[in-house]
């Protein structure tokens, strides 16, 4: 799994920063791409990247705030013109379909492809055989959704020496073994799929918090996972103004993570008052409760890759 941050700005783009957006590229899992957010200009991001709109199958919007919503229209419109015909949904709180549906009709936007809406609710809003999504309102100043992504186990790995060593031969037995069904030899013998294939191994957690002030939910949402994603609008100087507006100070985004048990903290949504001198500090704030804390910039990538982010 790949983390491709767009956006890391919060309210409106500046300079350094633009608007909320995050991809997240599960080329190698699935051989998809999910977006989280499309703030205005999404699609002017993507321009900077290899990123493919084609491959981006689901698109999941914490809530409709412009800064999160803005980019919706191009996005859907560059995706049609650059030959995406496969089928898109888009989850969301209750009003997106109607802006988006409004929106492309009035312009007279035709896409190439169907689009599918799903209304988030508390709970599993997703699941296939990979993956389950659920969703969980958060503490915003209008209904706002964080999302906790879980990768189902992995098979474990055929062990082969462990297998040839009892007379299974190279060839179509040592599949079935792999996908964990016991076969039986030419000679009679019965190979127990236990035997020879290692234990599944655990799938990531990831946790994507939309705007929201300090709360129990975003705790629970976040626990026991591998990378959280969270809001840091504003810093500890500002606690009081932070929930006035409904947003998480950088401390209380590492308290989050820290209560939540997970392992890794991403802070993002970050306010243009924050200039490239103060972030030294604004991120060892943040570490002295949760060391384990990064920062995003806009096309900051973070990759997965045997249980570490780097």
């Amino acid at each position: 799994m790949q983390l491709h941050f767009l956006g890391t700005g919060a309210g409106m783009p500046s300079k350094d920063r633009n608007t909320s957006a995050l991809m997240v590229k599960l080329l190698d899992e699935v051989g998809e791409m999910w977006l989280f957010d499309c703030g205005e200009a999404t699609q002017h991001q993507i321009l900077h990247t290899s990123l493919k709109p084609r491959k981006v199958t689901k698109i999941f919007i914490t809530h409709l705030h412009g800064d999160h919503i803005f980019g919706l229209p191009g996005f859907l419109s560059s995706r049609s013109f650059q030959g995406g015909d496969e089928p898109l949904t888009i989850f969301g709180p209750q009003g997106l379909q109607q802006w988006i549906e409004q929106t492309l009709a009035l312009s007279k936007t035709h896409l190439t492809y169907p689009l599918q809406f799903v209304e988030v609710h508390e709970g599993i809003i997703f699941e296939n055989e990979h993956f389950t999504v659920s969703a969980s309102e958060l503490r915003h100043v209008v209904p706002c959704y964080g999302y906790r992504i879980e990768q189902k186990d992995l098979p474990g790995e055929l062990l082969m020496e462990k297998a040839l060593a009892l007379g299974v031969p190279k060839g179509p037995l040592l599949g079935q073994l792999k996908a964990g069904k016991d076969i039986e030899l030419a000679d009679g013998t019965v190979v127990y799929a236990k035997d020879v294939v290692a234990p599944p191994k655990k799938g990531f957690t990831l946790t994507i918090l939309g705007d929201t002030k300090y709360c129990p939910e975003a705790v629970s949402l976040a626990n026991g996972a591998d990378i959280v994603i969270h809001e840091a609008t504003f810093d500890g100087t500002t606690t009081d103004l932070a929930a006035n507006y409904g947003h998480s100070t950088n401390v209380e985004a590492a308290k989050v993570a820290q209560q939540a048990g997970a392992n890794y903290l991403l802070l993002n949504h970050l306010s243009a008052r924050f200039l490239p001198h103060d972030l030294p500090k604004f991120l060892a704030d943040a570490q002295e409760v949760f060391p384990q804390t990064f920062l995003t910039s806009d096309q900051s990538v973070f990759t997965w890759n045997n249980n570490q982010l780097i």
